[in-house]
């Protein structure tokens, strides 16, 4: 049994379509009224039929109350990290702690050259998440003293004044799949994110031990790193939700993970993983463990 000691969390993966905001926006206020803990929404900038993740966070949080945003993950390529660092801190100060960093390296690169961004390839994506985590943290570090100042070869920060600070430490979860990412998870990261569908090799067990040896070589404690997962399959039949439930459990149990996000594209399914699929899967894990 992996147990890193978080609490177990259960939020919902929306897709910003354009084609209707305002059922974009409902199926976040379900989420919350589900009693579920995170509403979280894909970032595809290139994406013309998709609304601007950002955008749709802000505009979500004045909608809801209680639960928290984030994007799944946002796309590091497209969002230049010291403003991105800024305009995450004033969400979640005008949210009341409400705002997390779900953060990607990219993808889809002919999409993102195609709106500006370059086109870096699988290590370089890599070396320029690791530069935007030191930008990013040093503009939270409000009370340091001196600029921001990263001098790396995609990403620089000259003197950059720090602030503001956030309402709540933010987590940054980071998308990835391959040891590189894994590594600098382990070393700097505040979750691993992925999508259960594109785990492939390493595995679950041997991506945690990648993550966990990182972040013990880094002076780390791995159970500061929260182990969040976007879920697989649709809910509809009763069998549908049991499987789930016997799904996540053993993901809790056997791999540590303690967030489950739920593709959702209508309230039905939101309604049922937060009436039935959490509680029962709350109610397991306690008593396995």
């Amino acid at each position: 049994m992996t147990d890193y000691g978080h609490a177990l969390r259960f939020g919902t993966f929306i897709t910003p379509s354009a084609q209707n905001p305002d059922a974009v926006v409902a199926l976040a206020q379900a989420t919350e009224a589900a009693g579920l803990d995170l509403a979280t929404f894909q970032d595809h900038p290139y994406q013309a039929n998709f609304l601007d993740t950002w955008t749709l966070l802000s505009f979500v949080a004045a909608k809801t109350e209680r639960i928290s945003l984030a994007g799944n993950v946002l796309n590091l390529p497209l969002r230049q990290p010291a403003v991105l660092a800024r305009a995450m801190a004033s969400l979640d100060l005008l949210s009341h702690g409400r705002a997390e960093l779900g953060l990607g390296s990219g993808a889809f690169w002919e999409g993102i050259e195609a709106m500006g961004g370059g086109k870096l390839t699988p290590g370089q994506a890599v070396d320029a998440l690791d530069e935007a985590i030191d930008i990013i943290r040093g503009i939270w570090d409000a009370g340091e003293p001196g600029g921001v100042r990263v001098e790396g070869r995609f990403h620089q920060a000259r003197g950059a004044r720090r602030g503001p600070l956030p309402a709540h430490p933010i987590g940054i979860w980071v998308g990835a799949y391959k040891p590189r990412m894994l590594k600098l998870i382990g070393r700097k990261g505040d979750g691993w994110l992925p999508s259960l569908g594109y785990i492939k090799s390493p595995g679950l067990a041997e991506a945690n031990a990648i993550i966990d040896a990182a972040a013990e070589e880094a002076g780390r404690d791995p159970r500061e790193i929260r182990r969040l997962i976007n879920l697989q399959g649709r809910l509809g039949a009763p069998e549908d939700w049991q499987r789930m439930v016997e799904q996540i459990a053993t993901l809790a149990l056997e791999h540590g993970f303690s967030t489950f996000i739920l593709p959702a594209d209508s309230s039905g399914p939101i309604d049922l993983f937060g009436k039935e699929v959490a509680p029962a899967v709350r109610e397991l894990v306690s008593k396995a463990r």
